[in-house]
């Protein structure tokens, strides 16, 4: 049996340092073992209240292609929505969970619902854990004086970041805007070219 393999954590930090996401592959590894093999993996780093999952949207795109079953570590890495998996399992690809592998679509749909409730407990405890926090006059955030160095710190590590992804960018485009200035383009032309082919700007414009 194949397996595409899909892994979520919530946070860009998490995401470069593996926080969490090693913890999911030695799940799925220890499911697929004496089962069959990984044929190819997909890593989100998004929220899980956000719907629209590029990796997710890969995944299920590959599962299908090669006939393979779709496969998480737990249930709460695809989404705290029951309309989101409801529709996922809908897709026709073999959804599986490898902390609950004997689940069928109607337990799928249950967890689904308790996971949706689990979030939304989380949120209005956070919410009340701030507001307490607030009226005790507590400063929040980058409010607080003592963050003023992380805000700093975090400032530039940002720009450092949107600089680097933005020649790279600029890297991977040039060899296309060579091609198509070869030809006697100008800017304007060029840029309407770029848009035909839908490549779009280093932030997405």
């Amino acid at each position: 049996m194949q397996f595409v393999t899909y892994l979520r954590v919530s946070t860009e930090r998490q995401g470069q340092s593996g926080l969490g996401l090693e913890a999911q592959r030695a799940a799925v590894a220890a499911h697929v073992l004496c089962r069959g093999e990984v044929v190819a993996e997909f890593v989100e780093v998004e929220s899980g209240k956000r719907a629209d999952r590029p990796e997710l949207v890969r995944a299920l795109l590959e599962a299908k292609r090669a006939g393979a079953v779709l496969l998480i570590a737990k249930l709460d890495r695809l989404a705290r929505n029951v309309a989101f998996i409801a529709n996922l399992l809908e897709s026709g690809v073999e959804v599986t969970a490898a902390d609950m592998p004997e689940a069928n679509r109607f337990v799928l749909h249950i967890m689904a619902a308790v996971a949706e409730q689990e979030g939304r407990a989380i949120s209005e405890r956070t919410k009340a854990a701030l507001a307490a926090a607030k009226a005790r006059g507590v400063k929040l955030g980058w409010s607080n004086p003592m963050r003023a160095y992380e805000q700093r710190q975090a400032a530039k590590k940002g720009a450092a970041v949107n600089k680097a992804q933005a020649l790279t960018h600029a890297a991977n485009v040039l060899p296309v805007i060579e091609q198509i200035r070869a030809g006697g383009a100008s800017l304007r032309q060029i840029a309407t070219e770029l848009n035909a082919r839908g490549i779009k700007t280093a932030r997405g414009g």
